[in-house]
């Protein structure tokens, strides 16, 4: 976006995914400063765009900066969020906005109040596969959708302070609820500590108004990696395989299931391998961030899904 009026936007966080930020809004011409309490770390990352670097307390202070982008320690996303709101900044927050629904109610309620742009960090759902299982979703390719599974799972990234459930489940809860339409009736968690005495495996249930299910499982704890969304619709399925290279990343399967009597025939098809664009999902995330400030839209991922998953995941963990 390299037009008149395209936001001035700082990053406050420059971590592993903070970082990307900083890269992503360079290249695209709206990064405006970058902060951390590390200052050489702020400089070190600003530099080859030209950005200030400064600390948290002067991007707060700077009437030229008009967005923040909070890539931070989840426990201090709130407040952060609701500090760049009352200095009239619109708000890109990584997921998950705060660590308590209250608290992310609280953030959607001022930013409501102050009239600006509250956007939650779900990457996934600006991926080039799921935008695309979105549409084929929408224009009924699948018929009605019965349910939705996701799973993901691998080994390693333990926190103490940060479980598997509240580490992993996030994206898929926000894409889930982007195609079954709203939140879930019901939640149902199963979940276990393996190593170090916080959830390191999680199973979560949903079921919806419309009777659409859905299943989670997320681990930290697994000896093999499972990146894989599955829908399951009355006239077909799809699964998108993140691990999978782009031409395979997601498949539609076309199985059938015929009473005859007391049998039901079946009849299995082989994979229909949807074409795909890659693209950069941080950059086409960001660009929708920078999109909504300019025209006031309501981000695809706005606070109120944020607050959404965060209810879900107390429910779950309870």
């Amino acid at each position: 976006m390299t037009t008149s009026n395209a936001p001035r936007i700082a990053v406050i966080g420059c971590g592993y995914w903070g970082a990307n930020h900083v890269r992503t809004l360079g290249e695209m011409g709206l990064l405006h400063a970058v902060s951390d309490v590390n200052i050489d770390r702020a400089e070190m990352l600003a530099q080859p765009f030209g950005a200030r670097a400064c600390l948290p307390d002067d991007v707060f202070a700077d009437a030229d900066i008009d967005a923040v982008v909070l890539a931070l320690p989840a426990h201090v996303h709130a407040q952060f969020a609701l500090r760049a709101i009352a200095d009239g900044k619109h708000v890109f927050v990584e997921k998950p906005l705060a660590l308590s629904s209250a608290d992310g109610a609280h953030v959607v309620d001022e930013a409501a109040t102050a009239g600006l742009v509250l956007m939650t960090g779900h990457i996934l759902c600006f991926h080039n596969a799921f935008t695309a299982l979105r549409d084929r979703v929408a224009a009924g390719d699948l018929g009605e959708v019965r349910y939705l599974q996701s799973h993901r799972l691998g080994f390693g990234k333990f926190h103490a302070r940060f479980d598997a459930l509240w580490d992993l489940a996030p994206h898929d809860l926000s894409m889930i609820m982007t195609l079954a339409g709203g939140e879930p009736e019901s939640v149902r968690g199963v979940h276990r500590g393996v190593s170090i005495g916080t959830t390191d495996l999680a199973h979560v249930h949903l079921d919806f108004a419309a009777g659409t299910g859905a299943h989670i499982h997320v681990s930290r704890h697994s000896p093999y990696r499972e990146r894989r969304f599955t829908v399951i619709g009355s006239e077909g399925m799809a699964v998108w395989d993140d691990l999978a290279d782009w031409p395979q990343k997601l498949a539609l399967y076309r199985h059938r299931i015929d009473p005859k009597g007391t049998n039901w025939d079946f009849e299995l098809s082989d994979p229909d391998y949807v074409p795909l664009e890659a693209n950069m999902a941080l950059t086409d995330e960001l660009a929708h961030f920078a999109e909504c400030i300019r025209t006031g839209e309501t981000p695809r991922t706005d606070g109120r899904q944020g607050v959404a998953v965060l209810r879900i995941l107390e429910q779950a963990g309870a």
